[in-house]
């Protein structure tokens, strides 16, 4: 398998059209990724009390639908302000979101996506205007009032013009929604779902589209398919499985650690350098995919909140009364057809465990992109701070950052290591470590660190080869 650059990096000068993509992506689903607790509680509670709950309860059901109606949007909008223009940004953004909220009828999670960065937006041009013009003394004055009657008018804007528009918009989508769940054609939908984890595009699909349609259809019908599109965990527990019994090397010894990782603890991202290596194997989790979402269809499966992570735990926990062997039926079904079509093409394999043949296409890569003059940087010095960063920064960077952490500390080397999410870098970050299809954008946002490109997490010679050049 291959593995990272032994002390080197490299990325491609400029962006590409992929890393755009990814960006825009990574911006809608972080809206969402930093308030899933919130989705999670409204999802517990919409799962238990409601009248069709695990244990019906009139006076706690009473907390669904202000939170799905007020409390999510409000703090999506808030978020969305945030990552514009931090916490000013932030607070005009929940207060511009209240105008869609009280303006429409359904929940406004599409509106509250556009206002709220939009509101942020607005408050960081002006502030930009007014910037050293602001008489001695009246700073405080200026900033407080300046963002409140901005609020104000937005809010107010929202209310009357945006509200009914979004309001329409999402009412459309929903309904288009409900139209191609009843003509079953809702398998289709992993011809573009299962390629699209592959590129780290994941959580741009479920959290910026599916969880936003999943809510509305829990608001209407009290479950949703919606929720198990992206986050079923048995297409890529076939891949893993499939190499495990049949596979060669890093990727057979890993395996059953990534199956772990990726079905109990609902990284899935785990389960994507696997495809990677052998691009075929898209066919298994589309295969995979497509079955497992038929028997979605036919056994009316659904969830009451987002499973998130996509655990096999989460998938349970989400499920409403009555509901859960559906949606076992299809986890295993999915299982069952991605193992059988990746089996086909792993035992066919020819690729090798021989580690030699791996670093030498390693130093064949490094030496084209040197040749073409793309970026190649030398750890010359032990760095204060690395950063493992991937596209939302909270799985698979939390759990190299783990692994990376305890490494270093055994190798007696006192250095600070932190996760993040790729387009928010810290600055004074000297070394990142992130998945090959993310290099580019990590070059982007942190031009002044050296790149590390990882494949597989669970591959501790990366992490030892790094060591190793530290150590020199």
């Amino acid at each position: 398998m291959q593995t990272a650059n032994t002390g080197k990096s490299f990325v491609t000068k400029g962006g590409t059209g992929k890393a755009k993509v990814q960006k825009f992506g990574s911006f809608l689903s972080g809206m969402v990724m930093p308030n899933l607790p919130a989705f999670i509680a409204w999802g517990l509670i919409t799962a238990i009390f409601i009248p069709a709950g695990w244990i019906p309860d009139a006076y706690f059901a009473k907390l669904v639908d202000p939170t799905i109606k007020y409390l999510l949007p409000l703090l999506i909008g808030y978020t969305g302000g945030k990552i514009v223009y931090g916490t000013r940004g932030g607070v005009v953004g929940a207060i511009a979101t209240i105008g869609v909220v009280i303006g429409a009828s359904i929940p406004m999670f599409l509106g509250a996506m556009i206002v709220g960065p939009l509101a942020g937006y607005l408050m960081k041009k002006f502030d930009k205007v007014i910037d050293g013009k602001i008489p001695m003394g009246f700073e405080m004055l200026v900033n407080n009032y300046s963002a409140g009657i901005l609020a104000m008018i937005f809010a107010m804007f929202s209310y009357w013009g945006i509200g009914p528009v979004v309001s329409t918009i999402t009412t459309a989508i929903g309904n288009a929604a409900q139209w191609i769940t009843d003509q079953g054609i809702i398998p289709l939908i992993s011809l573009i779902v299962e390629p699209g984890k592959v590129l780290f595009l994941n959580n741009a699909i479920n959290h910026g589209v599916f969880d936003t349609l999943g809510v509305q259809q829990v608001h209407d019908a009290g479950k949703s398919i919606f929720f198990l599109l992206e986050t079923n965990p048995g297409p890529g527990l076939g891949i893993l499985l499939a190499y495990w019994l049949y596979g060669k090397g890093n990727a057979k010894q890993s395996a059953p650690g990534a199956i772990i990782i990726q079905f109990l603890g609902g990284i899935h991202e785990i389960y994507f350098p696997y495809i990677l290596m052998n691009p075929v194997l898209l066919l298994a989790v589309i295969g995979g995919g497509m079955c497992a979402d038929f028997v979605f269809v036919i056994t009316k499966a659904g969830l009451v909140g987002p499973p998130a992570p996509g655990s096999i735990f989460a998938e349970i926990t989400m499920a409403p009364r009555g509901g859960l062997l559906p949606v076992l039926a299809g986890v295993v079904v999915g299982a069952v057809v991605s193992f059988l079509i990746a089996s086909f093409f792993v035992k066919r394999s020819k690729a090798t465990a021989d580690e030699e043949f791996e670093t030498a296409k390693e130093t064949t890569k490094e030496l084209k992109a040197e040749s073409k003059g793309q970026k190649a940087a030398v750890i010359t010095a032990v760095p204060k701070l690395i950063v493992f960063a991937c596209d939302a920064g909270m799985g698979s960077s939390a759990m190299g950052e783990s692994i990376l952490k305890k490494k270093l500390k055994e190798a007696g080397f006192d250095v600070n290591v932190k996760h993040s999410a790729v387009s928010e870098i810290p600055r004074d970050a000297e070394v990142v470590f992130t998945q090959e299809s993310l290099a580019v954008r990590a070059a982007q946002v942190a031009p002044q660190a050296q790149i590390v490109t990882i494949k597989n997490f669970l591959d501790n010679s990366t992490y030892d080869d790094f060591i190793k050049t530290l150590k020199k």
